[in-house]
């Protein structure tokens, strides 16, 4: 399985410099001055945006398909009622984002959703290459300098799921956070559970970030995960569908060496997923740097 090692790529411009989106691997805002975290509590978010469509209702499966294949006038409104929310947050991990096709008026969502929310830096992950037509993605979105940052595409049957890695320190005390979206089948799901608990397992303090299709018993009970030393910090908060939750599929896992302050699932019903928020405390060790 080839992994796309972005070490050092991290200082590129947010304002494209080439025609392809793909050249920018991890971009940083030029406004930010250059300082270092006093305070060790960082605010975290997931969102799944499914590519800035309003889904309200299950018939809206239906009659608002066509919106996954062609561009939509509110859609950019809804881009900007979800970059209200994110500038209470300094980590936010996006699923189901566009990198400018067709169906999202060649807007790259993730480059947008950063400008809108003033983050420093942003990556957009292209998981699903479909030309013009769609670029279905992951998105990274932070406040603070990764000191490095990975593209792994995961494990599957289907291709098409990826996770992106970001550590934020150095050494023994690198707080490391990963932003993934899993597959539906519980089987091929597993397998991407296994090679994320190989990737997280020599760190002390992890965060998992993401769609994982799945609930946090299972995740931490019944998969690789278990025995992880991983905790949820949504037990069982309902996120999906997010006109009437009864299922919880988005979550945040922490290790034990980072302390939970505040959790919520936001009632933010623009897609079909409600976004998860945490609030951790962070080791004063842990280097977070702006």
């Amino acid at each position: 399985m080839p992994i796309r090692t972005l070490k050092g790529a991290i200082a590129a411009s947010l304002r494209r410099r080439s025609k392809s989106p793909q050249a920018v691997a991890c971009s940083e805002l030029d406004y930010f001055p250059v300082s270092f975290n006093k305070h060790q509590s960082l605010r975290l978010l997931s969102f799944n945006i499914q590519v800035g469509i309003n889904t309200q209702q299950y018939r809206h499966y239906l009659t608002r398909s066509w919106q996954h294949v062609l561009p939509h006038a509110k859609r950019v409104h809804n881009l900007d009622s979800i970059a209200s929310v994110l500038p209470d947050f300094d980590i936010v991990a996006l699923q189901e984002v566009d990198g400018g096709s067709l169906r999202s008026g060649f807007v790259n969502q993730t480059e947008y959703l950063a400008l809108r929310g003033r983050f420093p830096y942003w990556y957009q992950q292209l998981n699903r290459n479909l030309g013009k037509f769609a670029q279905h993605s992951n998105g990274l979105l932070s406040r603070y300098k990764p000191a490095t940052l990975e593209d792994h595409k995961l494990p599957g049957i289907i291709p098409g799921r990826g996770a992106i890695v970001a550590e934020y320190g150095q050494g023994l005390d690198t707080l490391l956070v990963v932003m993934m979206h899993l597959a539906l089948s519980r089987r091929t799901r597993d397998i991407q559970l296994s090679y994320i608990r190989e990737l997280v397992q020599s760190y002390r303090h992890v965060v998992l970030m993401g769609d994982m299709n799945t609930h946090a018993e299972q995740l931490l009970n019944q998969s690789p995960l278990k025995g992880s030393g991983l905790q949820a910090a949504h037990w069982e908060q309902n996120t999906f569908p997010s006109w009437k939750p009864h299922k919880s599929l988005d979550h945040i896992l922490v290790s034990q060496s980072l302390l939970v302050n505040r959790m919520e699932v936001l009632n933010i019903a623009i897609s079909d997923h409600l976004p998860v928020a945490v609030e951790i405390e962070v080791p004063d060790s842990v280097e977070l740097r702006k």
